[in-house]
């Protein structure tokens, strides 16, 4: 094995490409290449340590210096192998490798504002809530790409994250889905998600009839419900009865001849959640006032 070892032979091995300092307003027209494959020479254990002991660095490509002004990003052969020698022991001979330069063209990109949105699944622990919309900042952002492609593109949405039993208010930095032809900045967002916990609380509301016509009375029975709902713990105490109206108009009451009605909140806060009503139907008599003018 030894003297096997010693003899030489042919590998391929496999360098990739780094594309540094790309500017935001170009795109390049075909995908540049990710690897260079050589095909390298030497001695069965310099191979091994190639194979088995040695990670190979990135060539760094600096889009910024090597393009040129026919918007071309141009790497000659000598450069590359120059770059896949460095890494390389003295001993060891370049057979052959591919590509053996890099020309891509590339064009100039156009920017275009487009709005971020949450995406994603947010579930809290029991007795909590997401009590007002989820933030983002920026809430806009500028795409680069081509103006085929900004066409068509109206907004955007953050990677599909999830939330599990959340039981307070989190801020969070997301990156932006990926478009492909699309490069954005800011390339992530800050999202924060308000959670509260709440409570159950029960208030009497008065039920009323308006745009009464003159010479009529309604009587209402029961002339007030109990509505149950649930509120934030830090607004308990200012979630009071006149926030809350159930207001039904004449008409109503004078095309419903059964004698009842269903009984729906006109007006209610907006921090609230899970409302019932109890009874949620009332019922009514209409009464003609005589005229004694």
């Amino acid at each position: 094995m030894l003297q096997s070892l010693q003899q030489e032979y042919d590998i391929n091995i496999r360098i990739p490409v780094n594309y540094k300092n790309l500017p935001k307003d170009i795109a390049f027209s075909e995908t540049p290449p990710d690897y260079i494959d050589v095909k390298i020479k030497d001695k069965g254990t310099v191979l091994l340590n190639y194979k088995f002991g040695r990670t190979f660095a990135a060539i760094d490509v600096s889009v910024k210096n090597e393009t040129n002004k026919q918007n071309q990003l141009l790497i000659d052969k000598k450069e590359i192998e120059s770059d896949i020698r460095k890494q390389l022991m003295a001993t060891t001979s370049i057979i052959a490798f591919k590509p053996q330069q890099i020309a891509i063209k590339f064009s100039k990109r156009i920017e275009k504002k487009v709005s971020v949105s949450f995406e994603g699944d947010i579930r809290t622990a029991p007795g909590f809530k997401v009590y007002a919309p989820v933030s983002i900042q920026p809430e806009v952002i500028t795409a680069y790409a081509s103006h085929y492609i900004l066409d068509t593109l109206v907004s955007v949405s953050t990677v599909y994250t999830e939330y599990k039993r959340l039981d307070k208010s989190l801020t969070q930095t997301i990156q932006i889905q990926p478009v492909d032809g699309v490069t954005f900045e800011p390339s992530s967002v800050t999202v924060s998600i308000p959670i509260e916990e709440f409570t159950e609380k029960t208030l009497e509301i008065p039920v009323n009839c308006v745009h009464i016509p003159p010479y009529y009375r309604v009587r209402i029975f029961p002339s007030s419900v109990k509505v149950s709902c649930s509120v934030p713990l830090s607004a308990f105490k200012n979630i009071t009865e006149d926030l809350f109206a159930i207001d039904i108009p004449f008409q109503e009451f004078e095309q419903n001849a059964s004698g009842k009605i269903m009984v729906q909140l006109t007006k209610k806060p907006d921090e609230i959640d899970k409302i019932t009503i109890s009874p949620d139907q009332i019922e009514f008599i209409i009464e003609h006032i005589k005229n004694h003018d």
